[in-house]
């Protein structure tokens, strides 16, 4: 078997010693006047699970990318096993045995699981020993994979297994992981920390971006937290408090969300029998789906990656023609059949999960963005034929205000944002028209603690002021934080959606592993 391929009991390479595997000393960067890292110094020792913690647009993002060779330092140095190394680019980085798992998939969706992982693996082809690898290894680490899918076929949280799986097969000393349990279910995620657990017993070091810090106290040796762009404390997370570690990264208290009972008015959301057989070799068919949602409640779908929600969700935007239009009825009209704008003028909003790509184009400023989304909505930003950016400048700033969205200049590219400054930009975009209907997936993917309590008490908010609001996501924390009714989706069906108060995680969980198609579909 070719060089990074081998068994999972040789995928790493061994390290000792006493002297730091990793060590980053005085590092600043700066974008322009913006100061992304500054004076920031980092050591990782061999076999340490070492946290990296911070609040969207801290620097964290910008100093992986910097020890993975993504962007240069304009000051400091890296040090590599105690002898200084200059990183030029990812592909050195993977030479001295440094990888990534990034939180923006880095995939080409038209090719296959073994033709992506291929791409990464120096001197390699897709080929059936390979694929045998793939398939052996990803079943190995508890993230099983078919290697001849094609990642547009995947889920998001099948996609992020075929970016761990492509790390691993680079027999790696160092893997930096960002925020990689942002899209498994907590299932997967406990597969996941027994897997990091044997490869640190290994010797291999792990650098640790998660805003789940529950999840750090349970896995990480020591923690190092960032605040605008510095490093403000050392910790070793299992002595400290969720809140503890919630308050070093933002430096004061995390706001409490609020969930008050909200006052129903009219049926604004009706699913009637929605059934789409699936088109893609390895998508998920919609098998009699029925729900209702009213006005001023949040009703949230719960389910594991891969078990209809993309297809749900795309039925829903318009993103997919239905076969009748009276399967989906937004605020009393038959919108099956209407694209996605037409559903906007209804009243209608809608966030996906991918928020690079789907939610908002990388290469457009973020007032541009703003116009994609909003120019058919009836709210003159497109008027006979041009275009108001002033006005689309305008909604930046009023959502870069409300939802606290970290930017280096007035109007950057949407690829230049976090990620989690993203996702607050795009759900703000949205919630911001306050619209009568809000569609939205995986609301607090990859943000912190103090963005999360944001965005959820926003949607919150929202709901009360009378909008339906429906939410897909796997995080079940999230979905009871905020719900007034759940429903799990599982192989394309959907259960009854029941009070959040006289459910538990536990009932929801054997739903999530497959009791809502046994039960049937049935009507909220």
């Amino acid at each position: 078997m070719g060089e990074g391929t081998g068994d999972t009991g040789e995928i790493l390479r061994r390290v000792g010693g006493d002297t730091p595997l990793l060590e980053v000393r005085h590092v600043i960067k700066r974008f322009g006047s913006f100061a992304a890292n500054d004076d920031v110094s980092l050591k990782v020792m061999p076999g340490e699970i070492h946290a990296l913690l911070g609040e969207n647009g801290a620097g964290k993002s910008t100093l992986v990318k910097i020890i993975y060779g993504s962007l240069q330092p304009n000051a400091g140095e890296i040090l590599w096993k105690g002898k200084p190394v200059t990183v030029a680019s990812p592909a050195e980085a993977r030479a001295l045995g440094v990888g990534m798992v990034f939180q923006h998939f880095s995939l080409f969706e038209a090719m296959t699981v073994v033709e992506n992982i291929a791409l990464a693996l120096p001197n390699c082809k897709a080929t059936r020993e390979l694929a045998d690898t793939i398939a052996r290894v990803s079943a190995n680490y508890g993230l099983p994979l078919d290697p001849n899918a094609h990642i547009a076929d995947l889920s998001v949280g099948e996609r992020q297994r075929v970016e761990i799986v492509r790390c691993l097969l680079q027999n790696p000393e160092l893997i930096i992981m960002d925020e990689p349990t942002s899209v498994l279910t907590p299932q997967e995620a406990d597969q996941l920390f027994v897997t990091l657990r044997r490869l640190a017993e290994e010797g291999c070091a792990i650098l640790y971006i998660s805003h789940r810090l529950e999840e750090v106290r349970a896995l990480c040796h020591h923690a190092t937290i960032m605040r605008r762009a510095k490093v403000v404390a050392e910790a070793d997370p299992a002595r400290e408090t969720v809140n503890t570690l919630a308050q070093l990264m933002v430096g004061n208290e995390i706001i409490r969300v609020i969930r008050d009972k909200g006052r129903l008015g009219p049926e604004a959301i009706l699913l009637k029998g929605l059934t789409q057989i699936s088109q893609e070799a390895f998508g998920v068919s919609l098998q009699d789906v029925n729900l209702s949602v009213r006005s001023g409640e949040i009703v949230a779908i719960a389910g594991i990656a891969g078990n209809g929600q993309k297809e749900l969700f795309d039925a829903l935007s318009g993103e997919e023609p239905l076969e009748k239009e009276d399967m989906v009825i937004f605020a009393g009209e038959a919108a099956g059949l209407m694209d996605i704008n037409q559903r906007r003028l209804l009243g209608a909003a809608f966030v996906p999960e991918e928020r690079l790509g789907h939610g908002a184009v990388p290469a457009l400023k973020l007032s541009e963005n703003v116009v994609l989304t909003r120019h058919g909505t009836g709210e003159g930003i497109a008027r006979r034929g041009f275009t108001r950016f002033g006005k689309a400048g305008r909604i930046v700033e009023k959502v870069t205000s409300l939802f606290d969205v970290r930017k280096g200049v007035l109007d950057p590219e949407a690829r230049s944002l976090s990620g989690g400054n993203l996702q607050k930009f795009v759900v703000g975009r949205e919630v911001e028209r306050t619209p009568k209907i809000l569609i939205i997936a995986q609301p607090t993917w990859g943000v912190d603690a103090g963005a999360a309590a944001v965005i959820r008490q926003s949607l919150i908010d929202l709901s009360r002021k009378g909008a339906a609001i429906l939410v897909i996501s796997q995080d079940l924390d999230e979905i009871f934080e905020i719900a007034d009714r759940i429903a799990v989706i599982s192989r394309g069906h959907l259960s009854k959606a029941e009070d959040a108060d006289t459910l538990t995680p536990e009932k929801v969980g054997l739903l999530m592993a497959g009791g809502a198609e046994k039960k049937g579909a049935a009507a909220a």
